[in-house]
């Protein structure tokens, strides 16, 4: 028994010693921890999750796509209460004074300043109740400046919390999630990217009500489900179907200058008999930052049997073509091998390509057969927000690339 007691209490005092260092840790450092954030956009308040690592000089960041981490190599430093976190591949900042467990500042990229307040530990558990069954495909009527006539609405839900994203030409919007309280479901995504809340509202005609806030504004919607889209002619555009070119007889051209000034041209020996995939694409779309590290994972796998990938690249703003900062955070975060090119602004794709035809969307993505012509094409990308559809679209990626890897 004295054995026992002894070592019960050498336990107890283990555990104070324990509770004692973590809270000598979290006084240290006033940032590290968790974070309940809010971003201002559009008049929208737009909730996210925020974990912040380190102090003093060695401050890092980590955003969450749902319940998914993503981490953009952020750095940064907090001095004197103001916290200062660069995000290169986003070439953002988040510049804030932190007082109190509080946290009050701005995010800051090339195009948008945002407002963003946070306080400090985990959100408290919402209460809303028994939720009504929204789970599953929808699609949202929407005639889009880029042609569409519909775009799809993916939900995953679990009693009252939900997941959610729209699926647009040029991809999604990321894992929107929240929960069902007041009679509606409110989400919201904020990683770094793609800031935007979503409420929906159950209808009594089986419909949803969707109000979507993004750096567009606020846009009322409305949800049905695939079958009545169906019999009133109404479906989203087939991404492998809205963008070309002139003439698949020809050998698809191009010739820009990689990050090292070397002129690289589809006439090059490296390029001759391969099967090439070219992504147009910019270090500033959100759904390239998607379809990067997925191609260089194709890239890794089959490049011994022949395929090269080729990003050609188009900014926003000509001082991203002078010093691509941004563009070489973008390869270094995704360890990219392939050829990545500066390619020009994004309003010259046409002129520089003359070749295509209805590129309207970021990304997208021409696949060539050995013999140097378009095989195929896919606009957009999606992200695990889009659940099964996401699934999809990179098993038809790579279903592609092995067919025509597979024609000597």
């Amino acid at each position: 028994m004295k054995i026992g007691g002894r070592l019960c209490a050498m336990g107890a005092a283990l555990a104070v010693l324990v509770s004692a260092a973590m809270a000598s840790a979290e006084e240290a450092s006033p940032v590290a921890g968790t974070w309940q954030a809010t971003a201002d956009l559009a008049g929208a308040q737009i909730p996210f999750r925020l974990e912040l690592t380190g102090d003093h000089d060695k401050v890092g960041a980590t955003f969450f796509d749902g319940s998914r981490p993503t981490n953009p190599a952020s750095d940064g430093r907090i001095e004197g209460g103001h916290l200062h976190l660069t995000f290169p591949s986003y070439a953002a900042v988040i510049d804030a004074t932190v007082t109190d467990g509080k946290l009050e500042g701005t995010y800051v990229t090339p195009t948008r300043s945002i407002q963003i307040h946070a306080v400090r530990g985990a959100a408290a558990a919402a209460t809303g109740g028994p939720a009504p069954a929204i789970g599953g495909e929808w699609i949202v009527p929407y005639k889009s400046e880029k042609g569409e006539a519909a775009w799809r609405l993916i939900v995953r839900q679990t009693g009252a919390s939900a997941e959610a994203a729209i699926l647009r030409i040029d991809g999604d919007t990321g894992t929107l999630n929240g929960r069902y309280e007041n009679g509606a479901f409110r989400l919201s995504h904020f990683a770094g990217e793609r800031p935007a809340t979503l409420e929906i509202t159950p209808q009594p005609d089986r419909s949803l009500k969707l109000v979507l806030t993004d750096g567009g504004g606020a846009r009322n919607l409305t949800a049905v489900r695939p079958t009545v889209a169906s019999k009133a002619g109404i479906a989203p555009t087939d991404p492998t179907k809205s963008a070309g070119v002139q003439n698949r007889a020809e050998p698809f051209r191009f010739a820009f200058r990689d990050l090292n000034g070397k002129l690289i041209s589809n006439t090059d020996a490296r390029f001759r008999h391969k099967v090439v995939v070219i992504d147009i694409m910019g270090s500033w779309c959100p759904n390239c930052h998607d379809e990067a590290p997925y191609l260089q994972t194709l890239y890794a796998e089959h490049q011994k049997d022949g395929l090269e990938v080729v990003a050609l690249d188009f900014e926003q703003r000509p001082d991203e073509l002078v010093n691509p900062h941004r563009l070489r955070a973008f390869v270094a975060r995704y360890g990219l091998t392939y050829a990545v090119l500066l390619a020009g602004e994004t309003k010259e794709v046409n002129a520089k390509l003359p070749q295509i035809t209805h590129v309207n969307a970021w990304p997208t993505t021409y696949f060539l057969g050995r013999d140097g012509r378009v095989k195929a094409t896919h606009v957009g990308f999606t992200s695990p927000g889009s659940g099964q559809r996401d699934v999809e679209t990179r098993r038809d990626v790579e279903k592609t690339i092995v067919q025509l890897l597979a024609q000597k």
